[in-house]
């Protein structure tokens, strides 16, 4: 779909708007840009129709996978629980009379129950499918709310359903949809990356505001979003950024001229319109079945952290604070030292092959390096020595073919580092003995990279804000590009993580951490 005609399209865009809805509707893709009329409302209704069409039909293929899970996952338990006997649910009556029912037709109600749960949650919503983690969220939600609330209606009836029946469904049927909603993600992804399934959204608002706005959401490939163009202050004939054309004035958006071919407007904000202008704008835009988005100027805040809070007809958003004490440390605390502990158990023979393999050169299996850890204090972290023993010596000879940025030193050929400590990088084997500074409590399994003190001696006051919470063995750096990341890419995923860490989160990264690893991407 175009913004008002097909020439202000990359060729790539282009491609991908064929690909998704067709041909573009020969009304709009004749009209000359910014000087076209309002759009019609049957012009409108075809766009809208073309747009919500992958949505609808993506959502159907959920609830279909979802149907499935449920009613294989509820009989499957009646079956482990009961076999092929005819089992009975005694159900008790008013009066002390009872009668029985088979658990066919419970398993059946439970079904329905279940799906009906994933319906009333929204957990198929177009807004939240296909990337971040309130689709997963809400799926687990709706399970536990209606095993709830099927648990309080027995205890209520006095009716005694079996727990094996329930203990073995509600496991089951979590992983399995969970485990297929991040199967059809990857298949989602597979097709965005053709041009498929895409949404096409322009940006309104005053031109800086949008720039910062169109540059952070062109960091996350994964929501299906393109910014096609924007409409700023400044009007028509530069970019916003390489590829994103500004098509028209502020002018032209509350006038409804370059709207047309569009599924969202992105409204970065703008003096230069009035709150009434922005709700007609916003009426204007549902008639035509376009969503507005709202951007916040407050950004790497995460979801949960993000309250709506009306006030005298105004939309008001609180920020919750990140929290860094309490029940949360607790938690993440005890995770560290649980999974760290059974950890060290189980990978104790690799140890030894590793340190034995090591020492053959005749240094030392362990290499030891003092890093700065919580709130600034210092500690020794520990890994397996990758390098020659004289590393540190030849260091000042490297200095000027460093392909960092002056503050962390890279090299990908780097002379220093030994065949094994290469294979032990890639793999990230060399970073085990960390696990020893995890029990110690110096680290935690996930957290922000340990920095050097040389590091901090150049940080900005912003970005000690690293130091608010335990260094981690792995973190977003780790899953999101490791030594390929730029010094400035590398501070924004540290400080998203100490704004919006949880436990959570902390087990996402670690799954996605080995995925990464057995790729062996952006390690040397």
């Amino acid at each position: 779909m175009a913004l008002s005609g097909e020439a202000i399209l990359t060729p790539r865009l282009r491609r991908q708007n064929r690909s998704t809805t067709g041909a573009l509707p020969t009304a709009i893709a004749a009209a000359p840009p910014l000087t076209r009329a309002v759009p019609t409302t049957a012009e409108s209704a075809v766009v809208a129709a073309q747009a919500g069409r992958w949505q609808r039909d993506y959502a159907w293929r959920l609830l279909l996978t979802d149907s499935l899970i449920i009613v294989g996952v509820v009989f499957g338990a009646q079956a482990l629980r009961f076999g092929q006997s005819n089992a009975d649910l005694y159900i008790p009556g008013v009066t002390g009379a009872g009668f029985d029912v088979a658990y066919t037709a419970v398993s059946a109600v439970f079904v329905l129950a279940w799906i009906c749960g994933l319906r009333l949650y929204d957990t198929r919503d177009a807004k939240v499918v296909g990337s971040g983690w309130a689709e997963y969220r809400r799926v687990v939600d709706a399970s536990i709310r209606v095993f709830g609330l099927l648990a309080i209606f027995a205890f209520l009836l006095h009716i005694d359903v079996a727990r094996a029946y329930l203990l073995l469904a509600l496991p089951a049927g979590v992983t399995a949809l969970v485990g297929s909603r991040w199967l059809w993600r990857r298949w989602l992804a597979a097709q965005r990356d053709e041009g498929r399934f895409l949404s096409h959204a322009v940006i309104v608002g005053e031109h800086a505001k949008s720039l910062h706005i169109a540059r952070e959401m062109q960091r996350d490939s994964t929501s299906g979003l393109v910014i096609t163009g924007a409409l700023t202050e400044r009007g028509p004939g530069v970019e916003l950024l390489p590829g994103i054309p500004v098509v028209g004035s502020l002018e032209d958006a509350i006038a409804g001229t370059e709207l047309v071919g569009v599924d969202a407007v992105v409204y970065s904000g703008s003096d230069l319109i009035s709150p009434a202008q922005l709700r007609q704008f916003g009426w204007d835009l549902q008639s035509r079945n376009v969503d507005l988005i709202v951007a916040a100027a407050l950004t790497d805040i995460a979801g949960p952290r993000i309250h709506a809070r009306p006030v005298a007809g105004l939309s008001l958003i609180h920020v919750d604070y990140p929290a860094f004490t309490g029940s949360r440390y607790a938690a993440k605390r005890a995770f560290d030292v649980v999974v760290s502990s059974l950890a060290l158990v189980a990978l104790s023979p690799l140890f030894l092959v590793l340190a034995v393999m090591v020492r053959r050169d005749g240094g030392p299996a362990l290499f030891r390096q003092r890093r700065v850890g919580l709130e600034g204090r210092r500690f020794t972290m520990l890994k397996f020595r990758t390098m020659v023993t004289d590393a540190e010596q030849r260091l000042p000879d490297l200095l000027a073919a460093s392909e960092g940025n002056g503050v962390l030193f890279k090299m990908r050929s780097d002379p220093r580092v030994t065949s094994l400590g290469q294979k032990l990088r890639q793999l990230s084997l060399d970073e085990l003995p960390q696990l020893v500074n995890v029990l110690r409590g110096d680290m935690s399994l996930v957290g922000p990279r340990p920095p050097l003190m040389s590091e901090v001696d150049t940080y900005e006051k912003w970005v000690q804000r690293r130091l608010l919470v335990k260094p981690g063995i792995t973190g977003l750096w780790q899953i999101s590009g490791r030594s390929d990341l730029s010094w400035d890419d590398s501070i924004r995923l540290d400080l998203y993580y100490v704004e919006n860490r949880s436990l959570t989160s902390d087990v996402a990264i670690l799954w996605r951490t080995l995925r990464v690893v057995l790729q062996r991407r952006g390690a040397y």
